[in-house]
């Protein structure tokens, strides 16, 4: 037992609290529960900031001397969300044993999306659903009750923050394929934050899913003691199910979304930003999309490095991506290897001008099993629409090719991560290569500088493998003497066959002679 408990006190509150929440889980979906518990975490959260501002109206002291707790401007001047007296978590955690709370609970997301323009149509009203019993909710309630319990209320925010984002990664690995059409596997959106290092600037996603990119990025520029409201964020959304997880991702941690917006139609087809020119691109759009709507875009202006196949969006989402850069504006987005190399429909003769026209800076290689909903190999890009603008070195004539395909660890049979340590070796890879103080040098089967000219000579394909080269050792590869050890190891377990084979028979001689006696 004392091991037990000494194993609950190492694990995190985030993973904690997912068991208990899991567990009252019972019959209901992950896709759908998830909406449950995330609106319910959601919920506390602005509960939180509304309350602790409310104490400091309700003291008067200072700023404050002489304000109404109840005037929803002095809420709306603090960038904070009113929440209305049915809508707060007290009230709520007073019902939550009340075989009516799932209608409770419904009725305060609606009064609080009436109370708050920038919350319409946002949070679930699925409380009340016949296979969500009144038990479990009250159970959930005062689950989410405990987060940050004890903490002070500045923290609380923060920590409802971190345990929203793993949540909604738990439910992506819960939902398996589907889960990965909302959710970027945290390590990746680590990996291009690092590298593309936004300090400063607009942030643009075009296919933002649940907001991952955006979160991380301003992560980066707390982590290295910049200014967060030294960046702007932006993006688009197709699926309103999937945009409304981002509007409370994003919330939840107190980012601006306003400039985060969703259309049914699609970036290519209704594009909602489309005068932007972003300092950084950073996304993950579906891998080879074959409806992306491309016969009614063949003449589209975006499309100036060659016009995209319709039965494939890679080219297009690259081509996207850079009609939204400023003219020093860099991009770090996935996309399925087969980008790398195919010349199918045109893609080659695109690929080719990209690369001609010095806007390919570095192909990263990923290893397998990194993302939930998909088993197609993948890669980095990462474009820049000005390579000797002097913020960096003059690179204009290189690509640089990283070959991360042995990197990272399994944390199950399906799923595929990158360490801290892992980013770091990639990213730092990067930043030598590309600072003009940089210590960079090629590594024979991880890293190679290569000119132009040689991408040119192996007729643009940009798969990072043919320039890495194989490591040291493998390049020492003796056939012989692995031969004759594989051929050695087959022989002695043929042997060993052999030997169980014979015990067994001997046995079962055995036991046959003494049945016989018997009789």
């Amino acid at each position: 037992m004392a091991k037990n408990n000494n194993k609950t006190q190492d694990e995190t509150i985030e993973k904690q609290l997912w068991k208990a929440a899991d567990k009252l889980r019972k019959n209901i979906d992950a896709a759908e529960y998830k909406h449950i518990v995330l609106g319910l975490i959601f919920l506390k959260y602005i509960s939180d900031s509304f309350e602790e501002l409310y104490q400091k109206l309700q003291k008067g002291d200072g700023d404050y001397t002489g304000a109404d707790p109840e005037d929803r401007d002095e809420y709306k001047a603090e960038n904070v969300f009113f929440v209305p007296a049915i809508a707060r978590w007290s009230y709520l955690q007073s019902k939550a044993k009340q075989p009516e709370i799932g209608k409770d609970v419904d009725r305060a997301m609606d009064a609080i999306e009436r109370e708050n323009p920038l919350l319409k149509g946002v949070l679930p009203k699925v409380f009340a659903r016949g296979n969500l019993d009144p038990t479990s909710l009250g159970g959930l309630i005062d689950l989410v009750s405990n987060i940050a319990l004890g903490d002070a209320k500045a923290r609380s925010a923060d920590i409802l923050g971190h345990v929203f984002e793993y949540f909604l990664g738990e439910f992506a690995l819960a939902e398996g394929k589907r889960g990965g059409q909302f959710y970027t596997p945290r390590s990746v959106v680590e990996l291009l934050v690092e590298m593309l290092e936004p300090y400063n600037g607009r942030v643009f996603d075009p296919c933002c899913g649940s907001g991952g990119m955006f979160v991380q990025s301003e992560k980066f520029v707390a982590d290295h003691r910049g200014k967060v409201n030294d960046i702007s964020i932006y993006g688009q959304e197709s699926n309103q199910t999937t945009w409304r997880l981002a509007k409370m991702n994003l919330a939840i941690r107190g980012i601006d979304s306003s400039q985060v917006k969703w259309n049914n139609e699609g970036s290519f087809l209704n594009d909602s930003h489309k005068d932007l020119k972003a300092d950084y691109v950073i996304a993950n759009p579906p891998f080879n999309d074959s409806d992306w709507s491309g016969d009614l875009l063949r003449k589209d202006g975006r499309w100036k490095y060659g016009v995209p196949p319709a039965g494939n969006a890679n080219y297009a989402w690259i081509q996207h991506f850079l009609y939204h850069l400023s003219p020093n504006g860099q991009a770090g987005f996935v996309l399925a290897k087969g980008s790398l190399t195919s010349k199918s429909s045109g893609e080659g003769d695109i690929r080719k001008e990209l690369v001609e026209s010095r806007m390919v800076d570095c192909i990263v290689n990923l290893p397998p099993k990194l993302f939930l909903n998909t088993q197609i190999p993948a890669s980095l890009w990462f474009l820049s629409r000005n390579k000797a603008n002097g913020k960096y070195r003059n690179r204009t004539d290189e690509i640089l090719f990283i070959d991360a395909r042995n990197m990272g660890h399994l944390i199950n049979r399906r799923t595929r991560e990158f360490s801290p340590e892992d980013i770091q070796k990639v990213a730092d890879t990067y930043h030598n290569w590309r600072n003009p103080d940089g210590n960079y040098e090629d590594v024979k089967g991880f890293c190679n500088s290569t000119s132009i000219e040689r991408v040119h000579e192996l007729d643009y394909v940009v798969t990072p493998g043919r320039y890495v080269g194989l490591p040291v050792e493998e390049d020492d590869f003796d056939f012989n003497e692995r031969f004759t050890g594989l051929k050695a190891e087959f022989e002695g377990q043929l042997k060993e066959e052999e030997q169980l084979n014979s015990q067994i028979l001997e046995n079962l001689s055995k036991i046959k002679m003494e049945g016989d006696n018997e009789i």
